[in-house]
């Protein structure tokens, strides 16, 4: 059954019940007082009857005493005075009583079923008895219930029912009577009753109806409300058109829905911003190495989500080990620098509160300034703000040996901290909750990911261009250093040199000590050669043990000045290589090795960058050929003699100063070129 169904039943039975109840107990008081009224009728009526009947008896006594009394010949005069005066109908004297008639004696005589004809009292005077008679016809009968107010007749003793009762003979009642009473049956009021039943029922199905359908219908457009909210439509309202509790649950509804909606919209725009951020961030991430945007956009990210004022990303340096800020927002006070200055604000680890967190790779969250800890020793100033969440950019968790050495190093079961990520001074509360500090691990997760995989990429370009046994750059550097050093020479004006050279008879060395000798041997020569270069200049490594020098600026007679300086340095000095193990001495050994140079300028000896270094490659070939141990410059040039014992040729002579060339002793040969001004 339906609620509206429910509502009217309950309603009909509350009001139906109470009027039917009551109709049916006035029905029944009505009908109880009827009967009462009827039977104190009947009891009124036979109690005058039997009056009435004992005051004749007594007249028609009085009657025949009356007479009896006479002298005999005045008894007839007198019995003719008395039927005259209506005192009795008839006077007999001398007579007997007829058949019929019933004596008022108080003990009459049965009347045997017969019919009373007449009521008789007698008297007796000597010899003499007089009888007074009184007729018993219906107009006596009719006499005596006009007397009584009711119907009144002789019994037959057949006659019953609630209006009707039976007067029996006894002492002073001679005549068996019937008193009946006319029944007042409250048929208007039953009429009555039934109409206003029916009356009262029509209005209350119609009452019924009218309150279960105001009361149902505004919960069947709540409910058709709450269906369409369900289905996501927000704006969806109810009509409010009253003020009752119904009304009130409306307008609850209505203030719910849009409470709801504008929290949903709240939502939305805070999902939608997320989503946005983190579009940025997964962008960012993916495709760009430049280690300050990817911070930069996390630190602003983490702000955002959790509504932080300020923030500060800080890395470890391990050679120091130091905490170095490298990006911040919102800070104030001494932190408040610009983007440039930012890594001179510097933490050591384990001193404050982010020196602390650091060191021991556990999140920190609290109230008042981050300051530096009792016991923990001197601090720099740190941040400060109303409350503070801080939490350690940790790497990766990785399975074998890590791409960048010491990137991270497991301690106590867990990855080492790169850096850390710090919030301050959350908005519209009083205090970073556990949410914050889970979204802020999470932000750094993505951080130390950040890190790593800028670092990994730092790593694998410099793996890509480096020889990974002497580390020079290999070369793929090599190509591109020269292409862009024509392009800038070609523009500018300028000349580089290029050196090619070559270790003589490496293949023995491998051959007698073996291949690891010859690594050393390799990774020995690469050193010497950075130890006699300078910053600007560039070694590569070729191929096997063929290596290239790029000397920007530098014309040839600088070139010859650092050939001689590499031979010198490659020859002067054996290289002191491990025994094998399978050798039972144990005693380190020295070799002996010299080295062929090629040199070649530009844009002397060719106008492309393969031009220079196929020259070079060539004079190299001519060093060979000229006995190994050193150099040749490339055909087209006058080879200039230079003294090495010359302090101005040393190892530490800067471009171009050469102040007392003198004489050439230990050269390669060759024509002497005109003294140029560049040089070494």
């Amino acid at each position: 059954m339906t609620l509206r169904g429910r509502l009217s039943a309950a309603f009909l039975a509350v009001v139906l019940g109470p009027v039917l109840l009551g109709s049916f107990f006035v029905g029944m008081t009505v009908a109880t007082v009827s009967r009462d009224r009827t039977n104190e009728r009947l009891d009124h009526a036979v109690t005058t009857a039997r009056t009435a009947i004992g005051a004749m008896c007594r007249q028609l006594q009085a009657v025949a005493d009356a007479v009896a009394v006479l002298p005999a010949a005045e008894q007839r005069a007198a019995a003719g005075q008395m039927v005259a005066r209506g005192l009795a109908t008839e006077v007999r004297i001398s007579e007997q009583v007829q058949p019929g008639e019933r004596n008022c004696d108080p003990a009459p005589e049965a009347a045997g079923g017969a019919q009373a004809t007449a009521v008789v009292a007698g008297a007796v005077q000597g010899d003499v008895v007089v009888l007074a008679v009184e007729r018993v016809d219906p107009a006596f009968v009719q006499r005596l219930g006009g007397t009584s107010g009711v119907e009144v007749s002789l019994s037959s003793g057949a006659a019953g029912g609630s209006a009707v009762r039976q007067v029996p003979m006894g002492a002073g009642q001679p005549l068996p009577l019937e008193v009946q009473v006319r029944a007042d049956e409250p048929v208007a009021l039953y009429v009555f009753l039934t109409v206003a039943v029916l009356t009262v029922a029509g209005l209350a199905i119609v009452a019924a109806r009218w309150l279960a359908r105001s009361t149902t219908r505004p919960l069947e457009e709540l409910a058709w409300a709450a269906g369409r909210v369900a289905d996501g439509e927000l704006g969806v309202r109810v009509p409010v058109g009253r003020a009752d509790e119904i009304g009130q649950l409306g307008e609850t509804f209505n203030r719910m829905t849009r409470e709801l909606q504008a929290y949903v919209q709240a939502l939305t725009a805070s999902r939608d911003q997320l989503r946005g951020h983190l579009t940025i961030l997964g962008d960012t991430l993916s495709s760009t190495h430049d280690l300050h945007r990817i911070l930069q956009v996390l630190l602003r990210t983490a702000l955002s989500a959790t509504g932080a004022r300020a923030g500060v990303v800080l890395l470890i340096d391990q050679a120091e080990g130091v905490l170095v800020a490298r990006c911040a927002e919102g800070l104030s006070g001494p932190w408040d620098v610009p983007e440039d200055k930012l890594p001179t604000l510097r933490i050591p680890i384990g001193h404050g509160i982010l020196g602390t967190v650091a060191a021991e790779g556990e999140p920190r969250r609290g109230p008042g300034k981050a300051a530096s800890e009792k016991g923990r020793g001197p601090s720099p100033v740190e941040p400060g703000g109303g409350t503070y969440l801080a939490v350690p950019i940790c790497a990766p968790a990785t399975v074998g040996d890590p791409l960048v050495p010491g990137d991270w190093v497991f301690t106590s079961g867990r990855p080492a901290t790169l850096g850390v990520l710090a919030l301050y001074d959350r908005l519209g509360a009083d205090e970073f909750d556990d949410a914050d500090l889970l979204t802020l691990r999470t932000f750094a997760g993505q951080a130390g990911v950040a890190v790593h995989n800028v670092r990994m990429h730092e790593e694998a370009q410099r793996l890509s261009l480096t020889d990974p046994l002497t580390g020079l750059w290999n070369y793929r550097y090599l190509r591109e250093s020269l292409r862009r050093e024509v392009e800038r020479a070609s523009r500018f004006g300028r000349m580089f040199t290029v050196l090619v050279l070559d270790l003589d008879h490496f293949k023995e060395v491998n051959d007698t000590y073996g291949h690891a000798a010859g690594d050393t041997v390799l990774g020995e020569f690469a050193r010497r050669v950075r130890m006699a270069l300078r910053e600007v200049d560039v070694a590569f490594r070729q191929g096997g043990e063929e290596f290239v020098v790029l000397l920007p600026e530098t014309d040839a007679y600088g070139g010859i000045i650092v050939a001689e300086r590499l031979g010198a340095a490659t020859r002067d000095v054996p290289v002191r290589i491990e025994p094998r193990a399978k050798e039972q001495s144990g005693v380190a050994m020295t070799v002996s090795i010299s080295v062929s140079i090629g040199i070649a300028v530009y844009p002397e000896h060719g106008g492309s960058a393969q031009q220079v270094l196929d020259a070079a490659d060539d004079a190299l070939y001519a060093a060979k050929k000229a006995g190994r141990d050193t150099y040749r410059l490339a055909d087209g040039v006058v080879m200039p003699v230079v003294n090495v014992t010359d302090p101005s040729v040393s190892v530490g002579l800067t471009d171009g100063q050469l102040e007392h060339p003198g004489s050439v002793t230990g050269a390669s040969g060759g024509p002497q070129p005109p003294r140029q001004a560049r040089g070494r």
